[in-house]
């Protein structure tokens, strides 16, 4: 059977493994250009045992800047150098990801005009772009071949040319975007050729050139669809050596990189049939939320792919590979499939990371825990943790990596905290994955948690008598959401309506209350909504889940409360509880509506759980009970406070690479 970590052939090369990771927007450069921090990026995957990385897309042209810190190609050489050399010695192979947003890209910065096959304004911004004339398709070809060059120059393995959902080459593939009357019109694959025939011309047959091929638009009225690019990998596979089978287009951009709402492994069948399509002339990618060790080994095993991108598990954990290769699969932490941290294409330029992981993206400032120098000859310290949520149990879990005692007191009968209880209904269930990994590294490392105890003021005098250093993780508490009422409408906050079930809550109409606008109100929604249950979604914005853009499930999720029958009340303020109704304003007009209720569930922030410190100030304290936020500040909070009191970072400052082992 094909293993995962074994040794591929592509071209006239060996990559350690069959893994890959794949390009992705990471907002980790500066000036246009690779960073130290792309370099540790890049390298802790190949350390960990990916067998080919591909590299940020870069634009192969000055026309095209789709955001705002996105690679131009002319200004990589010296970043894709640093990244081989950092990437070579552990026999991972690098990929430059080359290609141009067309016109899925943004003027906002290039202050210039779109191209695009067409003059098709883009689905999302609206942005009209120009249609290309003869002389800006000799540039994009130019501009391709160029770049091409550079990376060969630079010392690379090859490239990986993007014909994905966001490439002005897919732009040309497609009925929906390309209404030329032109060659480039009749024959919609012309331009892909000539770009492939001119960078195999320019780089020579020994240089590996992939595609990123976008296989199905679904949007099959007019888009590129299974059948019709069957027959375009057959036209394709003799110019390249490595095919990566994905979809998206302009109606479904999401579906590229979907969150958990789609099931993992989403392209397997589109990935089969377009293997079957190369008929053994090219190794073919499978791409589409693989994040699960034992799918991306079947994959292998039964022929649908060749390689396996597995993108985001190696943001979750860069040590996969490693991990697999020592028999450790148990040991992986998993992915997912948020998006939380790990999508960073908007305005704000978060940097590329994972609520799981949060050292990814900052290899360069951040201490590697399970990497760290445990001092010699010290006498453990005796560590007391106060509540076994994320940043409980990630405190406990690093600060027993480090070789101190630790013991997790959990006032509820199982640990996880707010994570495991957000894990339910459509999508979310993959959240107790990560209480489930944390929880189990734990127990690996003899910590000791105790649920069903609750900490008291003086169960810390105690552990403080007794040399105990106190680290409390209590999480948050809801916050009084009391309108006016007579009583009719009951009120339960998110939390407890969770814990309790569909079945605890009174009898008829559910109104959540989204003031928050974002996951939970939504997550919960569906979830009485899948439980049977009238629900109706009411939020002060103009669309339900507002926060969700950032996970680019925002269409999507809305979709699906319409499916679900959740009714939307948008531009809502609840005003008033009374004759079994919920008042609601809108806060533009002042107009007033009402909508049937027996119980209202709120979704607004919650307030931390603080009597524990107020009665101890200045105990070391992480996550919900410092202020409620994600999961991210979480994890990132309770390895903070485990790092300080092992000397490893100063007290309430940003960690640093002090003290980190190689």
């Amino acid at each position: 059977m094909t293993s995962l970590a074994g040794t591929v052939a592509l071209g006239g090369r060996t990559a350690q493994s069959r893994v890959v990771f794949g390009p992705h927007e990471t907002n980790l450069g500066t000036g246009r250009a690779f960073s130290d921090r792309h370099v540790a990026y890049f390298a802790a995957r190949a350390a960990g045992g990916a067998g080919v990385v591909v590299t940020e897309t870069a634009s192969v042209h000055p026309s095209d800047w789709p955001y705002e810190r996105a690679p131009l190609a002319s200004a990589c050489g010296p970043g894709w150098r640093a990244v081989l050399e950092a990437c070579r010695p552990h026999g991972t192979l690098v990929l430059a990801g080359l290609g141009h947003a067309g016109g899925h890209g943004s003027s906002a910065f290039s202050q210039s005009v779109l191209w695009a096959p067409s003059p098709v304004a883009d689905v999302v911004s609206r942005e009209m772009p120009m249609a290309m004339g003869t002389t800006e398709i000799a540039a994009l070809i130019g501009g391709f071949v160029s770049a091409a060059r550079a990376a060969a120059d630079a010392g690379l393995d090859g490239v990986e040319l993007d014909a994905g959902p966001l490439s002005v080459l897919r732009q040309f593939h497609s009925g929906l975007t390309n209404q030329r009357d032109d060659a480039y019109g009749e024959d919609r694959l012309a331009l892909t050729r000539e770009v492939l025939d001119a960078v195999r011309a320019a780089v020579g047959p020994d240089f590996l050139v992939g595609l990123r091929l976008s296989c199905d638009e679904l949007a099959p009225w007019a888009g590129v669809t299974p059948e019709h690019d069957a027959e375009q990998v057959a036209a394709l596979a003799d110019r390249i050596d490595l095919l990566v089978v994905v979809r998206g287009g302009p109606y479904s951009a999401t579906a590229y990189r979907p969150d958990a709402h789609t099931p993992a492994g989403v392209n397997l069948e589109l990935c089969a049939a377009m293997r079957r399509a190369a008929d053994g002339q090219v190794p073919v990618v499978l791409q589409g939320s693989v994040v699960d060790v034992a799918m991306a080994e079947r994959a292998l095993g039964d022929g649908t792919a060749d390689l396996v991108e597995m993108t985001r598990a190696q943001i979750a954990d860069p040590r996969l590979v490693a991990k697999v290769r020592a028999g450790r699969t148990g040991e992986v932490r998993p992915c997912i499939l948020c998006n939380q941290a790990c999508r960073v294409r908007d305005n704000r330029n978060p940097l590329v990371s994972c609520v799981g992981e949060p050292r990814s993206g900052h290899e360069t400032v951040d201490v590697d825990p399970e990497a760290a120098i445990v001092p010699t000859g010290e006498a453990p310290d005796d560590i007391l943790v106060v509540g076994a949520g994320p940043a409980g149990l990630e405190c406990a879990r690093v600060l027993a990596l480090r070789g101190h005692r630790v013991r997790v007191v959990e006032r509820t009968d199982r640990a996880g905290g707010a994570l495991r209880a957000a894990a339910v209904g459509p999508g979310r269930e993959r959240l107790a994955d990560l209480a489930d990994w944390l929880e189990a590294a734990c127990q690996r490392l003899d910590v000791t948690i105790e649920t069903g105890t609750d900490a008291s003021a003086a169960t810390l005098d105690e552990a403080r008598a007794g040399g105990w250093t106190v680290v409390l993780a209590t999480g948050g508490r809801p916050a009084p959401f009391e309108p006016p009422g007579d009583g009719t409408v009951a009120v339960v906050d998110a939390a407890s309506a969770l814990a309790g079930g569909p079945a605890a809550l009174p009898d008829g109409p559910v109104v959540v209350h989204d003031p928050a606008g974002g996951p939970i109100g939504v997550g919960v929604a569906e979830w009485l909504a899948e439980a049977g249950r009238e629900v109706s979604l009411a939020t002060a914005d103009q669309i339900a889940g507002t926060l969700l853009s950032l996970t680019g499930d925002l269409a999507d999720a809305n979709t699906r409360l319409q499916r679900a029958g959740v009714r939307r009340e948008l531009r809502a303020l609840v005003r008033r509880l009374a004759g079994g109704r919920v008042h609601l304003e809108d806060p533009w007009t002042g107009e007033t509506r009402t909508v049937p209720a027996a119980v209202l569930v709120d979704c607004g922030h919650r307030l931390p759980d603080e009597d524990l410190y107020l009665d101890h100030p200045g105990t070391l304290r992480a996550g919900d009970c410092v202020a409620p936020r994600t999961v991210l500040d979480a994890v990132l909070e309770g390895r903070r406070r485990a790092l300080e009191i092992g000397g490893l970072v100063p007290a309430g400052r940003i960690p640093t690479t002090t003290g980190a082992a190689t």
